[in-house]
C-alpha cells in the first residue's frame, strides 16, 4: 500500500474507533485536576507519561510544584537534522468546580449525550490533550516514523498562571513549529495578552480616626490623607486611560475596545479605628497580539504617575507597581505573553489546507478572545497557533462538554498534519 493510501487508511481509523477516542478523553477527566486548588495533577500526568512511553517516546518528567510534574516528551525522528520538528502542547490542570455549582452529574465521571461528551476540562482543554494523543497512538501502531521530531508537552497550571509551558521553554524545549491543542472551536488562532498588576499607594505615617477632621477641615493643619481615598484617583486614571486606548489602538480580527483595564480587587485600611495608611489595587490588562506586556505596563505606570504628580499628596506619595508574577495561587499575579500569527507561514498555511480537507471548509484564522500558554512558545521565538476542539461558552462552564463530531476531525486533521510537517524538509536544511 502506497503511504499516501496508509495515511488515509488510518485517518479512516478515528471514526472507525472513536469509542476508543471518547474513553480516552473519558478517563483523562476522571483525574481531578482543577486548578485552585492545584498540586493535584501527578497521576494524571503519570498516566500521560505512560502513554507516550508505550508509543516510543523519551520521557522528560520534573515536578514544577510538588504533586504538579511537567512531561516533555521526545519522540526522536530518523532524519531530525532534515526534516521540520513540531510541538504539541496542553495543560492537563482544568477550571476549578465550586460547591455550589448545578452538574447534572459528578463533574469528573464524564458521560456521553446527544452527540457530546460531559465533564470538566472536555472542551477546555481535555478534548484537545486525548485528540492528539489517539492521532499519534494510531500512527504509530500503523508503523509510521516520522522523519522529524514530535515533542510532547503536558504542562501545569494554565488555569492559573503558573505558565508550566514557560518552565518547558526554559528547559530548552524548541521546534520548528508549535500547535496549543486549547479551546478554539477548529479556528486557527493567535492571542491578545494579559498581564496583572499591584498598585499601591502608602502613607509614610499612621494616623487615628479622630485625626480625620485636621487632614480634611479648614486650619486642620495636618498633611495627610487616607490611601483608600488617593486610590479612587488611581482608578478613575486607569478608565481614562483605557478609553484612551479604546479609540486610539485596534487589531484585525479582535474586537474594539478588547484592551482592558479591569479593576479586580481592592484591599486596604487596618480596621475603623484607623485612617487607611495603604490600598492596593489588583489589575489585569488586556492588549493587542502586537503589544508586548513590558511596553503595556510600562504605559500604565507612566499615566498613573502623571495622575499622581497632579496631586498634592500623591506626588509626596507617588504610587509603587509590581507587575505580574508566577502564580495566581503563589504570589497572586500572572502573565500571558500575546501571540502574533502570519498566516503565510508554511505551517499555518498546511495546516488551514489539511483542516479544509477534512471538515470540508475553509480553516478560520483569527484570535482568540481568551489568552494560552501559545504566548510563552512565541515568546520563545517559535511560530505558534492555538488549534483545538471545544469552544470558550462551554470551557470553565457547568456541564462542559465537547461535540464528538468536532472531536474526531479535530483528531484526524491532527494526524494529518503531524505526518505532513515532520515529513517536509526543513527550510535551510
Amino acid at each position: 500500500m502506497k503511504l499516501s493510501a496508509k495515511i488515509e487508511a488510518i485517518i479512516d481509523q478515528v471514526e472507525e474507533r472513536q469509542e476508543e477516542l471518547i474513553n480516552l478523553l473519558k478517563t483523562l477527566i476522571s483525574f481531578e485536576t482543577p486548578a485552585p486548588p492545584a498540586r493535584n495533577t501527578k497521576e494524571a500526568q503519570e498516566y500521560v507519561a505512560s502513554l507516550l512511553e508505550e508509543m516510543g517516546f523519551d520521557i522528560d518528567m520534573w515536578d514544577v510544584y510538588p504533586n504538579d510534574p511537567n512531561i516533555i516528551g521526545t519522540l526522536k525522528g530518523n532524519q531530525s537534522n532534515e526534516y521540520n520538528s513540531l510541538i504539541i502542547n496542553g495543560h492537563i490542570d482544568v477550571a476549578e468546580v465550586n460547591e455550589d455549582e448545578e452538574w447534572e452529574t459528578n463533574p469528573f465521571n464524564a458521560v456521553v449525550r446527544d452527540g457530546v461528551v460531559i465533564g470538566r476540562g472536555a472542551a477546555d482543554m481535555k478534548g484537545g490533550l486525548a485528540g492528539a494523543l489517539f492521532a499519534i497512538q494510531l500512527l504509530r501502531e500503523a508503523g509510521i516514523e516520522l522523519p522529524g521530531d514530535l515533542i510532547f508537552q503536558s504542562v501545569i497550571g494554565e488555569e492559573v498562571g503558573e505558565a508550566g509551558t514557560l518552565q518547558c521553554c526554559k528547559r530548552g524545549s524548541t521546534a520548528d513549529f508549535a500547535i496549543v491543542v486549547d479551546t478554539s472551536e477548529l479556528h486557527i488562532q493567535g492571542q491578545g495578552g494579559v498581564i496583572t498588576g499591584w498598585i499601591t499607594i502608602k502613607s509614610n505615617q499612621t494616623y487615628h480616626d479622630a485625626t480625620r477632621r485636621n487632614m480634611i477641615h479648614a486650619g486642620g493643619n495636618l498633611f495627610a490623607a487616607s490611601a483608600i481615598e488617593k486610590m479612587t484617583k488611581v482608578i478613575d486614571g486607569l478608565q481614562e486611560l483605557e478609553r484612551h486606548w479604546a479609540i486610539t489602538k485596534s487589531y484585525p480580527g479582535v474586537p474594539p475596545g478588547a484592551n482592558t483595564i479591569n479593576p479586580a480587587v481592592i484591599e486596604g485600611g487596618r480596621h475603623a479605628a484607623f485612617i487607611a495608611d495603604e490600598c492596593r489595587l489588583w489589575i489585569t490588562v488586556h492588549f493587542y497580539p502586537n503589544e508586548t506586556y513590558e511596553h503595556v505596563a510600562k504605559e500604565v505606570e507612566e499615566h498613573i504617575l502623571k495622575i499622581a504628580e497632579a496631586d498634592i499628596w500623591l506626588r509626596e506619595n507617588p504610587p509603587t507597581f509590581t507587575w505580574g508574577g508566577t502564580s495566581m495561587i503563589e504570589d497572586r499575579g500572572e502573565i500571558f505573553p500575546s501571540l502574533e500569527i502570519n498566516p503565510a507561514n508554511p505551517a499555518i498555511q498546511l495546516l488551514a489546507n489539511t483542516h479544509k480537507e477534512i471538515v470540508g471548509q475553509e480553516a478560520i484564522i483569527d484570535v482568540s478572545p481568551t489568552v494560552t500558554d501559545g504566548g510563552w512558545l512565541g515568546d520563545a521565538g517559535i511560530p505558534t497557533v492555538i488549534y483545538g476542539p471545544g469552544d470558550l461558552l462551554n470551557a470553565h462552564s457547568v456541564n462542559e462538554q465537547v461535540s464528538i463530531k468536532q472531536l474526531v476531525e479535530y483528531t484526524k486533521t491532527l494526524m494529518k498534519f503531524i505526518h505532513e510537517w515532520t515529513n517536509q524538509i526543513r527550510r535551510g536544511a
